[in-house]
């Protein structure tokens, strides 16, 4: 055990190292949020389950457009659109993620090891970011949304343990700044990556197949970053967690390395094993409980109330949009593929700046402006995709305005949702884990209503700017609720 790993608590926190540590956390696995969910594999999902292009004219501009025809996906008798069995597949994971992360952040808690968990679920989506690799058709395009399934498990599920460690590493005064660094590191990683991958698949392929191999090294290279960085966060991000005496013999389960053991002086293979069983269907009985438990008492706090439920609300429109937003362009503007990944790639440079931004001006306005002002920038970007018509000859710049708004605020309300629901909770509390299990299953089972309800919208009206429009709704509950939050005047709170 390293040296960071045997110091108090009180000395873990605003170490500079251990901070930093965490924060290249973000630079390590933001690759898979912009390679795999925002840019490439979206456009190349987009392009293995398009039939062909069909030519239309266009009266307003009196011109010929290409329209893609889609190849329908065939499950249980029944023909779905493309997009919306992508749309299901996010949800599914998503689904996955809040069944399985109350259960592990409770034993994570238990056996104090949550930097181990937060590996697990590290190497597992850097795997299946590398196994998204052999899907190259429609013949396997199930191999393909399965890799997405458990890649999308694998970065969300880590991104539990992840947050939790925040208020363990840094004090009030500093977590503002602290989170919206790791955004930063994370936003610039997956630039610098993305960069590469661009120019293998445009310059130096040659001819559309070569392409294609190309954007399935990019999937190769995208997990093994994720790999290699998150290295750097686990030599030095220490074990935090309240350890207790009485555990199973050997933690069979967990420790694969004690399955090939005998245990004889425990009674035997099958005696630990039961012993095991035993004690991870308690903490499975216990996980569930306290989630309901800790839920009931944070929303007996007013702030803590309102902040989450706003929270949900316009968590249902942010992370959705974010997750469908490179289909949206693909399928309803067909902006060709440089065009749009150089798009996401300015929203993402975009981010950075409004991460810091909106940091900033939490000091002066406040946490709760800084998160209306947000909320009301996403609720004129839902309302501008709604008006937007690929047969309207400025089209393609109208969608470059919604990129650039989306850009401004995504950064920001994703660095200043975490910091806020950080500085609320009870300081120097041994269920960090805990309380962020409950802020990212609120946040899951949001993801899971938005995407549901975004596949479901584009499979009844095969358009995707309803769905995009049904968003609104959601920010303006959000809008709402944020209003009622009351800033607390105590010296540690002031810049709620």
């Amino acid at each position: 055990m390293s040296e960071i790993e045997n110091q108090q608590p009180q000395n873990i926190k605003n170490n500079p190292r251990i901070m930093k540590a965490w924060a290249v956390y973000d630079w390590a696995n933001s690759v898979y949020s912009l390679v795999i969910t925002s840019t490439i594999f979206p456009i190349y999902y987009s392009i293995l389950t398009t039939a062909y292009e069909k030519k239309e004219y266009v009266e307003e501009t009196k011109s010929w457009i290409d329209v893609p025809v889609r190849h329908m996906i065939k499950i249980f008798g029944k023909e779905y659109q493309p997009d919306a069995v992508y749309g299901y597949s996010l949800t599914i994971s998503f689904f996955i993620v809040v069944l399985l992360s109350p259960f592990l952040s409770s034993l994570a808690d238990t056996i104090g090891n949550k930097k181990s968990f937060l590996q697990f679920f590290c190497y597992l989506g850097a795997t299946s970011c590398m196994g998204l690799a052999m899907f190259t058709g429609m013949h396997n395009v199930f191999l393909g949304l399965l890799f997405s399934i458990t890649a999308s498990v694998g970065f969300w599920g880590s991104l539990v343990f992840y947050n939790s460690f925040l208020p363990d590493i840094a004090t009030r005064d500093k977590q503002d700044a602290l989170s919206a660094r790791g955004y930063v590191y994370g936003y610039l990683g997956s630039v610098v990556l993305v960069v590469i991958c661009l120019v293998l698949i445009q310059v130096f392929a040659k001819g559309a197949a070569q392409q294609l191999l190309f954007t399935r090294i990019s999937f190769l290279l995208t997990g093994a970053w994720w790999f290699g960085f998150s290295q750097y966060t686990f030599k030095h991000l220490p074990q935090f967690g309240d350890v207790k005496e009485k555990l199973p013999k050997d933690l069979v389960l967990l420790n694969y390395k004690n399955i090939f053991k005998k245990h004889e002086e425990q009674g035997g293979f099958f005696e630990v094993l039961k012993d095991n069983m035993s004690f991870y269907k308690d903490i499975a009985k216990e996980s569930f409980h306290e989630l309901f438990k800790v839920g009931g008492v944070l929303f007996k706090d007013k702030n803590l109330k309102f902040f989450l439920s706003s929270f949900f609300f316009y968590s249902v429109g942010m992370q959705t949009i974010f997750l469908m937003a490179t289909l949206f362009g693909k399928s309803e503007i067909n902006l060709a593929q440089d065009k749009l990944i150089g798009t996401l790639l300015v929203i993402q440079i975009e981010a950075i700046i409004g991460a810091v931004i909106f940091s900033r001006l939490s000091r002066k306005i406040g946490n709760k402006n800084v998160i209306s002002i947000a909320i009301v920038l996403w609720i004129v970007a839902c309302l501008w995709a709604y008006f937007l018509n690929k047969e309207n000859p400025t089209v393609e710049y109208q969608f470059y305005g919604v990129a650039a708004v989306v850009g401004l605020v995504m950064g920001g309300l994703q660095a200043m949702s975490r910091s806020t629901y950080s500085k609320l909770l009870p300081e120097d509390s041994m269920e960090n884990t805990t309380y962020f299990s409950f802020y990212d299953v609120l946040e899951k089972i949001a993801i899971i209503i938005g995407t549901f309800i975004f596949a479901t919208l584009i499979e009844h009206f095969n358009n995707m700017r309803i769905a995009a429009l049904s968003m609104t709704l959601f920010f303006a509950a959000g809008l709402v609720l944020i209003r009622f939050l009351k800033v607390n005047m105590r010296k540690d709170r002031d810049t709620l």
